[in-house]
Formats: C-alpha cells, sequence, structure tokens
C-alpha cells in the first residue's frame, strides 16, 4: 500500500519531467532515415530494378533526406521543405505542442499531427499521427549553427 501511494505522488512528477518544451526543439533538424524509405528498399520494385534504375532511385531517397529540414523558429513557426508536384517548395507553417508530446503543423489546408518519441539536444524522433496512411518513424539530427 505505501509502494503504490509513493508510485501516485512520483509518476505525475516523471510525466510532466518528460514534457517537451518548445524551446528544446528551436534550430534546424535534418532528416537523417525514414521508415517509408526503407520500405521502398525492401519493395520488390526496388529489388527487381536494373543497377541503373536502382542508382536513380537511391539518388531520388539520397536528396529526399538531404532536402527535408524542419527549421522551428522563436515564438511558433516552423520552417521546413515540402515537395509538391516532384518540386522542392519552401513552407511555413506555425505550430503547437500538445501535451508536451504532440507536435501538430497548422498548414494552409490541414492539419499534421507527430508524436515525439524521443528528443536530445542532438536528435528528434518523430512518428506522423494519420488515420489515411501508415507513415513510418523519422529521425532528425540538428543541424549545428554557424558561427
Amino acid at each position: 500500500m505505501y509502494l503504490s501511494f509513493l508510485t501516485y505522488l512520483i509518476l505525475p512528477f516523471f510525466l510532466f519531467w518528460n514534457q517537451v518544451q518548445y524551446s528544446e526543439l528551436i534550430g534546424s533538424w535534418q532528416l537523417t532515415y525514414f521508415d517509408g524509405i526503407e520500405n521502398i528498399v525492401k519493395s520488390a520494385d526496388y529489388q527487381n530494378a536494373s543497377s541503373a534504375q536502382r542508382a536513380n532511385m537511391d539518388a531520388k531517397i539520397k536528396y529526399r533526406l538531404e532536402s527535408t529540414v524542419y527549421q522551428f523558429v522563436e515564438g511558433d513557426t516552423l520552417k521546413f521543405i515540402d515537395f509538391v508536384n516532384q518540386k522542392v517548395v519552401q513552407k511555413t507553417a506555425k505550430v503547437e505542442l500538445r501535451d508536451g508530446e504532440i507536435l501538430v503543423i497548422h498548414e494552409e489546408d490541414q492539419d499534421r499531427l507527430a508524436k515525439i518519441i524521443e528528443l536530445t539536444p542532438q536528435k528528434l524522433v518523430l512518428l506522423p499521427i494519420s488515420a489515411t496512411s501508415k507513415s513510418g518513424k523519422m529521425v532528425f539530427e540538428r543541424i549545428p549553427e554557424k558561427k
């Protein structure tokens, strides 16, 4: 009984402690891994492709990773690269943190949600939340600020 009472006292403290603060996100983050890309590489289309076709797919994958940068700005703004009709487009959106773990990106026509699975000073791991697709885990690394 004493142990369960202690658990009820300590648990809320740890839940509050683990909540992400927006200030921890401020800065630029480079996408380094995405589950969806791994699924493409494991697909029959990729596996059965010629070496030239695979090289072309690999180049597109590399370009997609290198082009995906999230820049969280003071206040509530996110600047990011998106792909629209196979073209790179710079976008800006308002963001908010819900319950210290859900990142909400307010775009013009929709809201995107992602659960923050891990956040360290150098690593950000997001799990997109969507009813229509099964997006996989996204791993970002902080881009050091240029001095």
